[in-house]
């Protein structure tokens, strides 16, 4: 059944927000923008198209070294690492250095010789490494990536898409250190100092990551993330022919995000969605509770159209355990279900049995005799 109730309580939190704006004209070839805490895709542009995606493959780098290694490990440059070409700082085999620090020099000046050496160290070589990372890449979903290299410069059959990048980047937002590492503007390594290649940090207001890429065959690369108005957002720029355009592009996207999008909390954890009778229970009715909040970025539009659908059950039957599942709640938009919250039992409710309804009779023999209907007979 439909619930009317939720429906209207959901257009009313949509009044006062700002008009829906038009999506953006970019210079880049593929490109996504989302929200962090759901996934949502806001605005996209051949999101699904696989790519080259030069050196934002080093999210995915940092991803499995910082869930495999402890960062505080030594960690040894070797001839291969030294010898890469690209992108680097210039690290001599023989080195010493904390993986801590390579991450840093991985992030930050895009250092392939950094790429290798984490490679090496936590999947024991570069193949191995990679192994690692299309196992994590499509245990996250994202199913059209392969990766070859820890550092991305062009290989044969080395490719991601624009949302692909956006979901590893989305998990790898939850480690504070990556957090840390990639909202640094300038850092320092024994022997070199580091100066981050994101030209977002300090011109966007909010930036705080995440990684720039370039490859003759992927074209300038960026991937933006930014919180405003309690909301972060991930903007993944493909294909850019120039520093400036991919920029721009990032800048666009972010606004259109944040101008046009607001989180809108549509259920609460714990609340009383509705309370059903329970056939022969010791209790009358029995309250069903939101088992998680749902928070949604919307637009206005989006939200004045969203559609609430509900499977209620008119009654249970006794027994009924807290925490069971007696029915569920959708949030549709446009025939697509975007999110979907299950209604779980308040309270242990118990079936009654023949001393409970004795006990009713007394209650009620109880009553007759203080309200003097016996003595009227």
């Amino acid at each position: 059944m439909a619930s009317a109730r939720s429906a209207s309580r959901t257009g009313d939190r949509a009044r006062g927000a700002k008009a829906d704006v038009e999506p953006p004209s970019i210079n880049a070839m593929a490109a996504v923008v989302v929200e962090e805490s759901t996934g949502r895709i806001l605005y996209d542009k051949n999101a699904l198209a696989k790519r080259s995606i030069a050196s934002t493959t080093k999210i995915m780098t940092a991803l499995v070294a910082l869930e495999n290694a402890n960062v505080e490990d030594e960690v040894v440059i070797s001839k291969r690492a030294a010898g890469i070409g690209g992108s680097t700082i210039g690290l001599r085999q023989g080195e010493k250095y904390t993986l801590r620090e390579l991450l840093y020099a991985l992030l930050l000046n895009s250092a392939n010789d950094a790429a290798i050496a984490i490679a090496e160290h936590v999947g024991g070589s570069v193949e191995g490494f990679a192994v690692m990372m299309n196992k994590r890449a499509a245990s996250l979903g994202a199913v059209n990536s392969n990766f070859v290299t820890p550092h991305g410069l062009d290989r044969e059959n080395q490719y991601s898409t624009a949302y692909d990048v956006a979901l590893i980047t989305i998990e790898a937002l939850k480690h504070p250190l990556f957090c840390e590492m990639v909202s640094t503007v300038s850092s320092y390594i024994p022997g070199h100092n580091l100066y981050n290649t994101n030209e977002l940090l300090g011109s966007y207001p909010g930036a705080d990551g995440v990684k720039t890429g370039y490859t003759g065959k992927a074209g300038r690369c960026l991937v933006s993330t930014a919180k405003k108005n309690g909301m972060r957002l991930i903007s993944v720029v493909l294909g850019s022919p120039t520093r400036s355009a991919r920029a721009e592009a990032s800048r666009r996207l972010l606004d259109y995000g944040f101008e046009n999008f607001r989180m809108y909390k549509l259920m609460s954890k714990g609340e009383v969605y509705a309370k059903i009778p329970v056939y022969r229970g010791v209790s009358e009715y029995v309250a069903l509770r939101a088992d998680r909040d749902i928070v949604l970025p919307l637009s206005r539009r989006e939200a004045e159209m969203l559609k609430v659908r509900e499977l209620v059950p008119d009654i249970v039957n006794a027994p009924v355990h807290a925490g069971s599942v007696s029915g569920y709640v959708e949030f549709v938009l446009e025939g697509r279900v975007l999110a979907q919250n299950m209604l779980t039992v308040s309270e242990d409710i118990r079936k009654t049995n023949y001393l409970d309804y004795l006990s009713l009779i007394f209650e009620a023999w109880g009553r007759m005799f203080r309200e003097g209907i016996f003595a009227d007979l």
